[in-house]
């Protein structure tokens, strides 16, 4: 069997956002493949709950997103990017029987957070649109030929100015609604006049999380206070359709976003709730709030466990019960509990897999699935959890002639606390053989890792190469509990260090594990536990960090997460300089022998460049062997949905760069190579590729 490489990622399906249709009979879903070394084509695809084959639901021409069903099932909205140069993704009306999709929007600011009216004449959504835009109604209509100019000079006046990849330039999340029969009569308006867009938001805020209450009122968030991007308290308002008017209706604390409300017909509000106070740290919650009663309740509190990373949560259909996820034990699993917290809550299912998002139907419940041996398909169960059904294999084509490893748990004791963590071998592992070992670190810190989801590429593939591969779910993680979570409280390196240390120094145990070649990368956190690392031991041969944090400071004044050294660590730079400094890698540069591979993104406004920057530098000017590699256009997304090409170059890098400083591979360090030479890139010229710095 063939074994598995990067170059793969270019045939490598993703699923996403499952939706059950009314009558519990069909799942449309997201799949996207790569389309070539800079796109991915993204369609709505439909399967059967009776064990058909799925089939391709819109046509290949652009990036599709949000399917969601009109609530008798005769529609299918959905949003798209098809026939816009500029990735502005518009709304798309498909009927269910047969037909062309029909366009009903051509708005500026895109289309998202997707929602049919319980009566299905409106669909609610959202877009991010600039003060300008509204007064000229380019938000309800625009020429196609429109384009934003690019301001010069830009002029910030907002604490928080970027994220993701773009400056917001003045743009402001508002809240629409849209009346579907008129956008049917005629033509897809491009004329504010003929529009059938409604504004319902307005003014210098972000709305954020809409939600249908009964068809007359849309519930939604905005940040509270006179300074809301200093603030995690919200205020949550009741839009009425009817007159137009918004009344405050609670208040939260927290980040909020897409998916963050949910209501029913009779006025009980659920939206995330997490402490104010060390709230980086504490457990995210669901709330509910009765307006009939004036009273709140916290249903999820009396599990332990957080509201996760990408989670999401939604009354069911008969808005007594509230179904949401959590991360659990290196797993990601839904739960139900009853909206007023009468009872505690229960497993539904998902105990020892990944369950990356869900639906749920009057008898079903569809969700994405992945596993250690395939990245991710649509299943359904019922809605106690039993008899569950595997709808798709995406991927089956690929993985029938590839080699896929099986991850073994690993679990063991630090500081008197259990770690979990996995231990994947090669592929045609031969028990006598000795083999080098590569450890990943995650990211969040305030996340956790599985045996499946976005590292199953990356894993399978360096296993492929030969190494053996260890992660875990050292303390910070969430999953495990909110002690666990907090248990790196000011401090990041030294207990999560610990941890990872103690996994190593398990594994390591084992014969076959060659401990003199030991190699350690990781992202975002982990590229700043890499870091970390790499000043405080000698025994990993090379490294690779990767778009990581290195000095606290500069993170904190370039991020639009701030606020997470502020909980995490309970201050700023102005309250404790040297603190926060002792406490970044880049201050201990002058320990560093081990050579180590810098791996950022251009347009990373989550964890800005600067900070690489003076790491990198530091171990340049103390000798240290070193290289830049930076992606051009990319974000801090980039090893999740990066461009292709550049997938596949980040995963090559890291190969590469261990290969050079392993006995077990017969390749010189990649310093004494051209650049590109063993890569997929080939001969490329860098700009393409990635840049180099030497």
């Amino acid at each position: 069997m063939d074994r598995i490489q990067a170059a793969d990622y270019h045939d490598i399906a993703r699923v996403a956002d499952p939706r059950l249709s009314p009558d519990d009979e069909r799942v449309a879903f997201v799949r996207t493949l790569p389309d070539d070394d800079e796109t991915h084509e993204a369609t709505i695809d439909v399967v059967p709950l009776g064990g058909d084959e799925p089939r391709q639901f819109t046509a290949s021409e652009g990036v599709d997103s949000h399917p969601r069903w009109h609530p008798d099932g005769d529609w299918l909205a959905f949003a798209s990017t098809r026939g816009e140069e500029n990735d502005r993704q518009q709304l798309y009306l498909l009927p269910t029987d047969g037909g062309e999709a029909r366009q009903v929007t051509a708005v500026v600011g895109g289309i998202g957070d997707l929602a049919w009216s319980p009566d299905g004449s409106r669909l609610l959504f959202t877009q991010a649109v600039t003060a300008d835009d509204r007064e000229a109604g380019r938000d309800r209509a625009v020429d196609p030929e429109f384009e934003r100019e690019e301001p010069d000079p830009r002029v910030i006046d907002r604490l928080v100015y970027r994220a993701d990849t773009e400056y917001f330039d003045g743009r402001r999340s508002h809240v629409y609604t849209i009346d579907v029969e008129s956008a049917l009569d005629g033509d897809v308006a491009t004329d504010p006049e003929d529009a059938a867009v409604t504004r319902l938001t307005d003014g210098d805020a972000d709305h954020v999380a809409p939600a249908w209450g009964d068809g007359e009122t849309v519930y939604y968030a905005s940040k509270a206070g006179d300074r809301p991007d200093d603030s995690i308290r919200y205020d949550l308002y009741a839009h009425d359709i009817e007159s137009g008017t918004a009344e405050p209706v609670t208040q939260t604390t927290g980040m909020l976003g897409p998916g963050s409300i949910d209501a029913t017909a009779d006025g009980r509000v659920a939206y995330l709730y997490t402490p104010e106070e060390k709230f980086t740290l504490r457990q995210t919650e669901i709330a509910v709030y009765d307006r009939d009663r004036g009273e709140e309740v916290v249903p999820t509190e009396p599990l332990d466990r957080t509201f996760g990373y990408n989670g999401s949560f939604e009354w069911g259909p008969d808005e007594e019960l509230l179904y949401f996820s959590t991360p659990d034990e290196g797993s990601k699993v839904v739960h139900a509990v009853p909206g007023d917290a009468s009872a505690d809550p229960t497993t539904v299912y998902g105990d020892g897999i990944t369950v990356e998002g869900f639906s749920v139907g009057r008898n079903a419940i569809a969700y994405v699935q992945s596993e250690w041996d395939h990245p991710g398909d649509v299943f359904a169960t019922t809605r106690g959890g039993n008899e569950a059904t595997r709808l798709s294999r995406v991927n089956d084509d690929y993985l029938t002639d590839r080699a896929v490893a099986q991850p073994e748990e690993v679990r063991f004791e630090n500081d008197g606390t259990e770690i979990q963590g996995w231990l994947l071998r090669p592929p045609e592992f031969d028990p006598d053989e000795t083999y080098p070992l590569v450890v990943e670190i995650h990211g969040g810190p305030h996340a956790q890792w599985t045996t499946a989801g976005t590292m199953w590429h990356e894993f399978q593939t360096l296993a492929a190469r030969g190494y053996v591969v260890f992660w875990c779910n050292p303390r910070g993680s969430t999953g495990y509990g909110e002690d666990h979570a907090m248990a790196i409280e000011r401090d990041w390196g030294a207990v999560t260090l610990s941890d990872v240390l103690a996994g190593v120094d398990a594994v390591c145990e084992r014969e076959y594990v060659d401990t003199d070649e030991q190699f350690v990368t990781g992202g975002s956190f982990g590229g700043f536990m890499t870091a970390w690392a790499v000043t405080q031991t000698d025994r990993f041969r090379a490294a690779v960090a990767q778009r990581g944090v290195y000095d606290l400071t500069g993170f904190y004044g370039s991020t639009d997460a701030f606020k997470l050294v502020e909980g995490d660590f309970g201050t700023t730079p102005w309250d404790e300089p040297q603190f926060l400094w002792e406490r970044s890698p880049v201050a201990r540069v002058p320990e560093v022998d081990t050579p180590t591979l810098v791996v950022h993104s251009d347009r990373d406004y989550r964890t800005p460049a600067n900070t690489a920057e003076l790491f990198y530098l530091g171990l340049q000017k103390h000798g240290v062997e070193t290289r830049m590699v930076r992606y051009p256009r990319e974000g801090h997304e980039l090893s999740r949905s990066g461009e292709p090409a550049h997938v596949v170059d980040r995963i090559e890098r890291i190969a590469r760069w261990f290969d050079g400083y392993s006995d077990h591979h017969d390749a010189p360090p990649a310093l004494e190579r051209d650049r590109n030479d063993g890569l997929s890139s080939g001969d490329d010229a860098d700009a393409d590729q990635g840049e180099d710095r030497t």
